[in-house]
């Protein structure tokens, strides 16, 4: 089981730890925050981004394919209070032959990808109160 810990500091500003590193999370100013930090929505795609980048390099590496540099773009669109849609853009910087082949397969080994991809249980939990939502 993973887990990371958000600290509210005031307003919409908290403080997430993972393992031995700190995140600072905030909203901009247009939504009432000081912009300290990324948003949750915009940490929500890093994580696919960065998930996906190592699983991309995962499946590469199993099969002894050298990757040219490469980015990871994950976009977002936004429908009420949830994303409705997301895209995962891989950039690489010079051509890759088996690029298609390795999508494929970096989609099937992405935690993220996985999770937001299939159903899954949501608890909302505050002492001996729960919440138990199944999508």
């Amino acid at each position: 089981m993973a887990e990371v810990v958000a600290t509210w500091e005031g307003g919409y500003r908290c403080r997430v730890r993972a393992r031995q590193f700190e995140i600072d999370a905030d909203e901009p100013p247009t939504a009432g925050g000081h912009d300290s930090g990324p948003t949750p929505t915009e940490l929500f795609l890093a994580s696919l981004a960065t998930c996906f980048t190592m699983a991309l390099f995962h499946v590469a590496r199993k099969r002894d394919i050298t990757l040219p540099a490469f980015d990871v773009a994950v976009s977002g669109q936004y429908d009420g209070p949830r994303f409705s849609r997301l895209r995962i853009e891989v950039r690489p910087r010079s051509d890759v032959d088996a690029l298609a082949e390795l999508l494929e397969q970096a989609l099937s080994v992405c935690y993220v990808s996985n999770t937001v991809r299939n159903p899954l249980t949501l608890e909302v939990a505050a002492g001996e109160h729960v919440i138990v939502s199944h999508g």
